[in-house]
């Protein structure tokens, strides 16, 4: 007869907290700041205008790559195989649900939005609303699981990025060129600093010694990977960054500091 005494499903604590710091503080400040990206970056994603400024041939990552016939001339780097889309769709529609769904199903990000929207728990030592605690087993957190098929088509989107910003050389070299490098190099270094990468470069081997090659990579991504909750903050940055940046000078807002036209 098993005497072994039943799992908690929960660890039981009476008291609201236990902490006396500002607890709240971390998880707060988390949801505003996913908050705040996530309200922009969805305005952006419908405006349709101040995208592509044709002269310096930028195009903001929101809405790349731009395959339809709405795009404006000279946006779509890749032809326009699609129609006309009706305004309530996104022109960069293909790309924008699996970068969603990469930075979603994200080891650091789950962190982030479980302690600050789902409150599971909000912090070590808290109590939190929740009665059970089903894991990722269910829907809709089962859908984590996902995040390995998500960084391959983050990993193609990032590899787009980077021609947009090699193609604006186009055009001449100002500060919006510096502003895509610079986004499209912290992309990399958020891509490739997945653990989903971590595990493709190096999981599954018993012996480093015999796959010298794949040991060194796996040791570059390693090493990415201790600063992958950096990069997944700095990335919302440059992405806001540069999109502001494209709009406001395909608008004449600002002008382009130019250094070679």
């Amino acid at each position: 007869m098993d005497t072994a005494p039943a799992a908690r499903t929960r660890v039981a604590i009476t008291e609201r907290t236990l902490r006396t710091d500002r607890w709240w503080a971390a998880p707060l400040f988390t949801a505003l700041g996913l908050a705040a990206f996530v309200v922009y970056a969805t305005i952006r994603s419908f405006m349709r205008e101040g995208y592509w400024a044709a002269e310096y041939h930028y195009l903001t990552p929101f809405y790349s790559p731009c395959l339809s016939e709405s795009c404006v001339p000279g946006s779509s780097h890749f032809g326009t195989p699609i129609g006309e889309l009706p305004e309530f769709i996104p022109l960069a529609f293909l790309s924008l649900p699996f970068l969603l769904g990469f930075r979603l199903t994200c080891y650091y990000y789950r962190k982030a939005y479980y302690r600050s929207v789902w409150f599971a728990p909000p912090a070590c030592a808290v109590t939190e609303p929740h009665a059970r605690y089903t894991g990722e087993t269910r829907l809709p957190l089962i859908v984590q699981n996902a995040h390995r098929y998500f960084f391959y088509a983050a990993l193609l989107i990032t590899v787009i990025n980077t021609y947009d910003a090699i193609a604006a050389f186009a055009g001449g070299f100002g500060l919006g060129n510096i502003i895509l490098l610079v986004n499209v190099s912290l992309l990399w270094c958020y891509t490739l600093s997945c653990h989903s990468c971590r595990h493709v470069t190096g999981g599954r081997l018993k012996h480093f010694s015999k796959n010298p090659v794949r040991y060194w990579i796996w040791t570059q991504v390693s090493r990415l990977n201790v600063r992958h909750m950096q990069f997944a903050w700095i990335t919302l940055g440059t992405l806001v960054v540069t999109d502001l940046y494209v709009w406001l000078v395909s608008t004449d807002t600002i002008p382009d500091l130019r250094f070679i036209n």
